[in-house]
């Protein structure tokens, strides 16, 4: 089969530069090398690049190239010969593998972020709203304080590794089509760290931690939701080598109050009230998070009709603000009457018409919606 043009084999235009051969040949060598690319042609591909390559980046093989074709160079050009001429392929490889392995390295062996911690704190209505101060305990790994994160009873000290000499890697060298390289993984014996225990620690057997129970001083913004969360800087898992510790997240689940609800920063209270108080009006008390209120029932007040009674609610919890709190009213009808009573709802009752107007049903949050848009 005749052979393919060099350039063409490239990808490259015939006037291109040193710097353009080397920057194709790289890409094509990274994609054809059979210890990558497992396609049956990728071997035969890989070696056509290596040399058209050869060729081509050697000034005077390219000159005679360019004057006679595959025929200035011979055997050279076959591809029979070794792959001396390509340092090249040497260093993409140590770039993606060695280079690789390097780095992997660096950081197991480098300081290390310890783990997050989530603890669940559960509180009552009224102090998510007004905040408090809490004590938790928290059960985390914290350095051993025998042997101070080193892992060996005192006294004693860790030895270097036999299998790596120190250095956390085994290098092994490898046979391909273009040679030997280097392949670098972490060290069996001592899992990256260069250093072997021989005589661990009474108190963590050589883990280097210990499992504890810490209690901690929560302090418990007011307004807080379910759902808020609060970070503790530093108080998660231990660092590796020297790392921070990791965050404690406090995350709050709050217990629903007997009769006030929240929406928000609003606070929502239903009440019920008597069939004259609805009619004629009152001055009612209306418990809310701060204590009773004095709030005022106009007359003709119908069942559903909701007042804002104003910063009566949950403060922000970035603003220095309140809610408000909203009052739905229901008016109760009386299932019991007393001869009087009944006798005095009689008299009513005649002077007022018995036309009957049908009412559509809402819900409770349907009624504030229509009442403030909220």
């Amino acid at each position: 089969m005749a052979k393919r043009d060099y350039y063409e084999v490239l990808g490259v235009p015939k006037n291109a530069s040193a710097d353009d051969l080397k920057k194709a040949f790289r890409k094509l060598a990274r994609q054809y090398h059979p210890d990558v690319n497992k396609e049956a042609d990728a071997e035969a591909k890989f070696k056509e690049v290596n040399e058209a390559y050869e060729v081509l980046s050697d000034e005077q093989k390219r000159g005679a190239y360019d004057r006679y074709g595959h025929a200035a160079n011979g055997a050279s050009a076959s591809g029979g010969a070794g792959y001396e001429g390509f340092g090249d392929i040497n260093d993409i490889f140590n770039e993606f593998f060695g280079g690789f392995a390097r780095n992997t390295q660096q950081a197991r062996r480098g300081p290390r972020r310890g783990a997050d911690l989530r603890y669940d704190l559960k509180l009552d209505f009224l102090e998510a709203i007004f905040g408090v101060e809490k004590e938790i305990e928290v059960v985390r790994n914290e350095s051993c304080t025998r042997c101070k994160g080193n892992g060996s009873e005192p006294g004693t000290n860790p030895t270097r590794c036999r299998t790596c000499n120190g250095t956390g890697e085994v290098r092994r060298v490898q046979q391909s089509i273009l040679g030997s390289f280097v392949n670098v993984t972490t060290c069996p014996t001592c899992g990256g760290s260069g250093e072997v225990i021989t005589t661990p620690c009474k108190q963590c057997g050589g883990k280097k931690q210990i499992r504890s129970t810490r209690t901690l001083a929560v302090s418990i913004p007011a307004g807080v939701d379910n759902g808020t969360q609060i970070r503790l800087n530093n108080e998660g898992e231990p660092g590796g080598n020297g790392g921070p510790a990791g965050n404690l997240y406090v995350v709050i689940n709050v217990t629903p109050h007997p009769y006030f609800r929240r929406k928000d920063e609003d606070v929502v209270v239903e009440l019920s009230i008597n069939v004259s108080q609805a009619a004629i009006g009152d001055e009612i008390e209306v418990p809310t998070i701060d204590g009773k209120e004095k709030l005022m029932i106009p007359a003709g007040t119908q069942t559903g009709a909701v007042f804002r009674m104003k910063a009566k609610g949950v403060p922000h919890l970035r603003r220095n603000t309140r809610g408000d709190q909203l009052v739905l009213v229901n008016v109760a009808i009386p299932t019991a009457l007393t001869p009087e009573q009944k006798r005095l709802f009689g008299e009513l009752a005649k002077t007022m018409g018995k036309d009957v107007v049908p009412q559509q049903e809402k819900g409770f949050f349907d009624k504030l919606k229509d009442a403030f848009g909220v």
